[in-house]
């Protein structure tokens, strides 16, 4: 009698242990939920400028608005927007500083440019507040 009994016990946690083990795979076979895209953090993901500039646009950022300035005004029409109007809407956060007026008018200039599907629209959102 104590064998039959231990014999059910035994099967009966078997059965259990195999019926868990088919619950925990129905989470393991669920595919993962998308997650929303990221807003850009950094412009240097953009597309539209030409590998090369890469260093050149590196020293300009650290001559501040003065080297972007230059920067635009000489390679500006090899760059491609929404690269460019990253580059410039960095240009008019740096421009601030200095000449607040300056720096709304050249926010205004990229604003009238860009699409709302742009990648960079999610910034001009962001700085619109500022500069208007």
């Amino acid at each position: 009698m104590r064998f039959f009994t231990g014999l059910i016990i035994v099967v009966g946690l078997s059965l259990g242990a195999w019926q868990l083990y088919k619950y925990w795979q129905t989470f393991e076979e669920k595919p993962p939920v998308a997650a929303a895209p990221l807003p850009i953090a950094d412009g240097d993901q953009l597309p539209g400028m030409p590998p090369s500039l890469r260093p050149v646009l590196e020293a300009a950022r650290k001559r501040g608005a003065p080297g972007l300035h230059d920067f635009l005004v000489m390679y500006g029409n090899t760059i491609n927007d929404p690269r460019r109007a990253w580059i410039e809407l960095d240009y008019v956060v740096l421009l601030a500083q200095s000449s607040p007026g300056e720096a709304r008018r050249e926010f205004a200039k990229v604003k009238s440019r860009v699409p709302p599907d742009s990648p960079v629209y999610d910034r001009i959102k962001q700085l619109e507040k500022t500069y208007e």
